[in-house]
């Protein structure tokens, strides 16, 4: 198993960016119930309550920020010339991730 931090910032990237692929669709089904008229779409509110909806709410905003910093890190790797200083940049992806999660989550 490799123990490079670039290789595990990209499986984050990988997994993160498959995890907004799954949930773009149920995002447009969920904007429809607008569309089917308010009764549908405050039924939907209501169970957008739930606790394991807010989880959910909470995981998909991480991931969202995981791909934002895997895909400025990999622009970076292909647009400026790399030195010993690409631990770092990995690791301040990480840390912008956990902000970003932290700042909605306290949001919540």
């Amino acid at each position: 198993m490799r123990k490079e931090s670039s290789y595990w910032v990209a499986i984050v990237h990988r997994l993160s960016g498959i995890a907004l692929a799954i949930y773009l669709p149920v995002h447009f089904w969920a904007l429809s119930r607008a569309l089917e008229g308010e009764a549908a779409l405050e039924s939907f509110l209501a169970w957008t309550d739930d606790a394991l909806v807010k989880a959910g709410e909470w995981g998909i905003v991480i991931a969202l920020a995981a791909h934002l910093a895997g895909g400025l890190r990999v622009l970076a790797l292909e647009f400026l010339p790399w030195t010993g200083w690409q631990k770092t940049l990995a690791a301040g992806a990480a840390a912008l991730t956990v902000a970003v999660g932290l700042a909605f989550a306290l949001a919540l």
